[in-house]
């Protein structure tokens, strides 16, 4: 199995990025996909997830209505639209996925719970 993140990068406060996972080895459709970030000195935390069929999604109470999670099936694509950025945003960004279509919301939202990940992207807002 292999993840594969870009799109990171550095931008001013209050702008947008839109990060992009690509998928192989794993079978993608039923599959929870999820991002997690780290930042230095920190923890790898909690983002945003997508159930298999992309009906489901959550979000950490701290991007809650800035970010949005999707997926593309067709082509083994999970992305991630980041708006309304801040410095606290800054992290190393990384896409994970679970070979389950469970969606229990304790387990989709534990980076424990994810076997497979990519190999993180970085962004840093500027303030």
């Amino acid at each position: 199995v292999q993840l594969q993140a870009s799109g990171g990068g550095l931008v001013q406060a209050g702008g947008s990025l839109r990060l992009s996972c690509v998928a192989s080895g794993l079978t993608f459709s039923s599959s929870v996909l999820g991002w997690f970030r780290q930042a230095p000195g920190k923890e790898r935390e909690f983002v945003a997830v997508i159930s298999y069929g992309g009906y489901n999604t959550l979000y950490s109470d701290s991007v809650e209505g800035r970010f949005t999670i999707s997926r593309d099936n067709a082509k083994n694509m999970v992305y991630l639209q980041m708006s309304s950025l801040t410095p606290e945003d800054t992290a190393v960004y990384y896409c994970g996925a679970r070979q389950s279509s469970l969606w229990h919301v304790a387990t989709v939202k534990s980076a424990n719970k994810y076997k497979h990940w990519g190999q993180g992207t970085q962004v840093t807002v500027s303030s």
